[in-house]
């Protein structure tokens, strides 16, 4: 089966919705990087849940965001650190918002995908968990000056 370019598309933004999910999964339980990747990808992806049809995942995306966002978590915790302001470190923010940084921050440090891109795709999950509509304002600042700290010549 071919895949176009718009299908793959959506299945990257899929992985990073996914791979959030993954992160803060694995920090509310205890859970590995290997339960969390095999529980997605075999229980996830593609599910239908009370008649709605998950969009499918990008595995390679969605591997490659949750095990960089683990292995280099405190490096990027730092990254996000910095663009925080003071009073508030990552370890005071909401663990959907350290998990959504983190999957970022891999995705920013892997440097495959421009920064822009990633602060766009990432923004977009944001409002996908966004209560008061102030989340993803919020999330773009934070990215923004992660995204200029890795790729500084992007900008």
């Amino acid at each position: 089966m071919t895949i176009s370019n718009n299908q793959l598309r959506k299945m990257k933004t899929a992985s990073r919705l996914y791979a959030v999910q993954a992160l803060f999964q694995m920090e509310i339980s205890s859970q590995t990087v290997e339960q969390v990747i095999s529980e997605f990808e075999d229980h996830r992806f593609g599910a239908s849940y009370d008649g709605v049809e998950m969009q499918e995942g990008d595995l390679e995306t969605f591997r490659l965001l949750v095990e960089k966002a683990v292995d280099d978590q405190a490096i990027i915790d730092q990254m996000t650190d910095r663009a925080l302001v003071a009073k508030w470190p990552i370890a005071r923010i909401d663990p959907t918002w350290r998990a959504l940084f983190r999957a970022a921050g891999a995705e920013l440090r892997d440097g495959r995908t421009p920064p822009k891109v990633v602060i766009v795709e990432f923004v977009q999950v944001a409002e996908a968990f966004s209560h008061d509509g102030k989340e993803p304002k919020f999330v773009n600042a934070v990215l923004d000056h992660m995204a200029r700290e890795a790729h500084p010549d992007a900008f």
